[in-house]
Formats: structure tokens, C-alpha cells, sequence
């Protein structure tokens, strides 16, 4: 059985509030039934990774519970949050920009090894 969750965040887009909030709620699921559980925010989804993006969107229009909530919720539960390296450029962020919770900035290699070395994971796509 695997014991490690890989969630890559690439086609969820920021602008539909709605797209938001299966990833963080499985994410933290995952991670209270004791999966080791990492979130990998690439494309348009890593500008969730930069301070001050997630506090401002919301999965259901009128919720008091923003999408940071949902990041801060999962990282509680151990869920560790990755911002791909090409997103810096792309969003005119540096690693000062990003939320306390990202872990750090990854590569696509360390995305493409670990999703075909590990076989103890398995990943979810959004």
C-alpha cells in the first residue's frame, strides 16, 4: 500500500474559487489518516504559494473561510506545501514572496523522479 500522497496543483486556476477547494480538502484528509502528504503548486496555481494571493479568494462566494484557510488547515494536519521553480519568474515573486507554509521551491526533476521512483506514492492531479 502507498504511504505517501503527491497532489500537483496545475491546472487549478486561482480565478475559479470553486476549482480551490478539493485539492486542500484531500490534502488534509490524506494527512490525518497519517499519509505523508506533499502539494506541489505549478503553472497558474503556484501565485496560491505567494503572500497575500490565498487570503483574498474564497472556495464559495460569501464563505468566511478563505483558501489561506484551507493551506493553513492542511499544514496543520502535515500536509507540506512546494512552489515549482518557474513560477518565481513567472509571477515576479523570490522565496520572500512565498506564504510561511510552502516548505520550498522545487524543480520539475524532483517532481518527475519522485512521481516515477517512489513507489510507495501515488499522485492526484487538479
Amino acid at each position: 500500500m502507498a504511504k505517501k500522497l503527491i497532489i500537483i496543483m496545475v491546472n487549478t486556476d486561482p480565478r475559479n474559487g470553486e476549482e480551490l477547494g478539493a485539492p486542500f480538502f484531500q490534502a488534509t484528509v490524506a494527512a490525518a489518516m497519517d499519509y505523508e502528504v506533499e502539494v506541489v503548486c505549478t503553472a497558474t496555481a503556484g501565485q496560491l504559494m505567494k503572500k497575500g494571493v490565498a487570503e483574498k479568494l474564497v472556495v464559495k462566494p460569501g464563505s468566511p473561510k478563505t483558501v489561506y484557510d484551507f493551506i493553513k488547515d492542511a499544514h496543520g494536519a502535515g500536509v507540506k506545501f512546494y512552489c515549482c521553480s518557474p513560477n518565481l519568474d513567472l509571477f515576479d515573486m523570490t522565496e520572500a514572496d512565498l506564504i510561511p507554509e510552502c516548505e520550498g521551491i522545487v524543480g520539475g526533476a524532483k517532481v518527475i523522479e519522485e512521481v516515477m521512483e517512489d513507489d510507495d506514492a501515488r499522485v492526484l492531479t487538479y
